[in-house]
């Protein structure tokens, strides 16, 4: 019989850890009330939610690498959002944050999602953050309950 692992279980107990940039609030607002009501709606009490807010996106990944060092999180979700600009600040800090939140979930080995939009324009991020393309905070957070219940079972395998 082939096994199957990845369902999105929220086993008991677990906890979640949310870190949000607070540049560009107006988005992340959004995006951080699409993630928690996923949570919710999956059974995550409250309780069982730490949300920190940072000052912007590039700040992400050393906060998520702290929280899954705390070895409290079945896993971190971070939420931010990246408008391109005039500069090529925007490549900078979209390529930095990226690499960063991927290599702090491989050395921490606690499952850390990437739910930050980088956009081109505000109105994107708008529509991505719980208007006409859905909410990536909401999907975020699926994907964390989903990675923390595959981890889980590969660590009892």
């Amino acid at each position: 019989m082939t096994e199957i692992i990845g369902r999105r279980i929220v086993r008991p107990g677990d906890k979640y850890a949310i870190a949000v940039s607070r540049f560009n609030e107006l988005v992340t607002e959004s995006l951080l009330r699409g993630a928690r009501n996923a949570f919710s709606q999956h059974g995550v009490s409250d309780a069982d939610m730490t949300v920190v807010w940072v000052p912007g996106a590039f700040e992400l990944p050393l906060v998520a690498h702290t929280l899954a060092n705390k070895r409290i999180f079945a896993a971190v979700v971070t939420l931010g959002a990246v408008i391109r600009g005039a500069t090529s600040h925007f490549d900078y800090v979209c390529s930095s944050v990226a690499s960063g939140v991927a290599q702090a979930s491989r050395e921490s080995g606690v499952p850390i999602v990437f739910g930050v939009l980088t956009t081109d324009t505000i109105e994107q991020a708008i529509e991505r953050s719980g208007t006409k393309a859905g909410n990536i905070g909401w999907d975020a957070a699926c994907n964390a309950i989903e990675l923390a219940d595959v981890y889980s079972t590969l660590g009892s395998l």
